[in-house]
């Protein structure tokens, strides 16, 4: 078993540094009320980090906003940016979710990425943030 890791040993020790493009956001107005955003990224892209290899993805990023809402122009230049960046499935969404937590300080997120078959095999991973109370 230790060989078999030992070939992704470094990999992903720069992803939590990572620089992404800023996530925008804009004010809410409804902050008095609890709801809920449901977005949908059916077109991402990253690259697998062991083969170099094109990976495909459905984003699903549910939220309750609280001040701030996220802005979709500027989430969509972010998610651009993975095109060329390996990452694991798991990293992935703990980087998603720490990045849009961060930009607008939700109530409560949960951010689920479902890859595309690869060696006949599809995951799902999903992360979720609520506020401390």
């Amino acid at each position: 078993m230790t060989e078999q890791c030992s070939s992704y040993e470094g990999l992903q020790r720069h992803i939590r540094d990572l620089q992404t493009p800023q996530i925008e956001v804009w004010e809410n107005q409804y902050a008095d009320r609890e709801y809920e955003v449901d977005l949908e990224i059916p077109e991402f892209t990253c690259i697998c980090p062991k083969t170099g290899l094109p990976d495909f993805a459905l984003i699903r990023i549910q939220y309750a906003p609280d001040q701030h809402c996220l802005e979709l122009k500027s989430l969509k230049l972010y998610t651009v940016f993975y095109r060329d960046v390996g990452v694991f499935h798991e990293h992935l969404v703990n980087k998603l979710l720490d990045d849009c937590v961060k930009a607008c300080h939700p109530r409560w997120m949960n951010i689920q990425v479902v890859m595309n078959p690869r060696g006949g095999i599809t995951t799902t991973v999903s992360a979720q943030y609520r506020r401390k109370a």
